[in-house]
């Protein structure tokens, strides 16, 4: 593989040490946007309960960092799944509200995980709003480099921003459903190993959506730092797998969390058709209408 592989938006991902000289920058507002998953054996209609990150935000964050409460404040409140993406005008008033918008810089990070910081970042990003970045690394990372932290809670004033709607990226059942036998389409499952076989039965029937490949979301990121690995390093592993930028890749995994943070690498990488299904296996495998296959185990 050339070693001269590079992220197209180097702009859209920040390094700890560069946010930690910018901390009084009044044009950059950061966002702690964890979640917690709390998995449950028994009922695979609700695979795990959700938990705010907010009270660990209270004991201790990114100093001037504000919360964002994914499930409570920025999901679709009346969806039977945890984190629906809401109408996209909807959407664009939550975000101002809690103080996204012009003329701040918005960089999003979260603490167990990048994939929470790469939802928001895509949540963001089809409404049309381009001047967010993610913290390489998260509040882990931040904290490695003995860098400061306070437990003092802020909120930001209300911002605005025009929109540009992408609507094509966040798809439903249907499109996903239609992309199964599609050629010039790739299903790619971020979920771990276990789940893709068909091994774990977490979301109900065991298996995964026909025809669809998986590169699990943590083999993208550093298993030490959590940092996002480099760039000719991530372009292997999907170079090994055949998948190639003229096809549309449909990302998907079991909520709509996990399958961002396989579409925000592609996005660095180049890929120009990039799609997520939003409810992912927490709504395919519960519709027994919809085909699924595993390994022979």
């Amino acid at each position: 593989m050339e070693n001269d592989v590079t992220w197209k938006y180097p702009e859209n991902i920040v390094q700890c040490e560069w946010l930690s000289k910018r901390l009084d920058n009044e044009n950059i507002r950061v966002f702690d946007c964890t979640t917690y998953l709390l998995y449950r054996d028994k009922d695979p209609s609700k695979p795990y309960d959700v938990e705010s990150g907010i009270s660990k935000y209270r004991e201790s964050h990114i100093p001037g960092s504000a919360f964002l409460d994914l499930q409570n404040d920025l999901s679709k409140k009346e969806s039977p799944y945890s984190f629906t993406l809401p109408g996209f005008l909807d959407l664009k008033n939550r975000f101002q509200n809690l103080g996204v918008g012009d003329p701040f810089h918005i960089v999003l990070y979260s603490r167990n995980g990048t994939q929470w910081a790469t939802r928001v970042w895509w949540m963001l990003f089809v409404l049309g709003f381009e001047k967010i970045s993610v913290l390489d690394g998260g509040y882990d990372e931040w904290v490695r480099l003995d860098l400061p932290t306070e437990d003092s809670v802020r909120k930001f004033n209300p911002a605005k921003f025009n929109t540009s709607f992408r609507e094509n990226i966040f798809v439903g059942k249907e499109s996903t459903l239609k992309a199964i036998g599609d050629k010039s389409c790739i299903l790619l499952n971020a979920l771990t190993k276990d789940i893709h076989s068909g091994e774990n039965p977490r979301y109900g029937r065991p298996g995964r959506i026909p025809n669809s490949l998986n590169i699990p979301f943590h083999k993208l990121v550093d298993s030490n730092t959590g940092k996002f690995k480099k760039p000719e390093e991530a372009a292997e592993i999907f170079n090994s797998m055949d998948i190639s930028s003229d096809k549309t890749i449909l990302n998907y995994c079991g909520g709509g969390i996990a399958a961002t943070l396989d579409a925000f690498i592609l996005y660095q990488l180049g890929f120009k058709n990039l799609q997520i299904y939003d409810n992912s296996m927490s709504e395919w495998a519960m519709d027994e209408t919809l085909p699924i296959e595993t390994d022979k185990l």
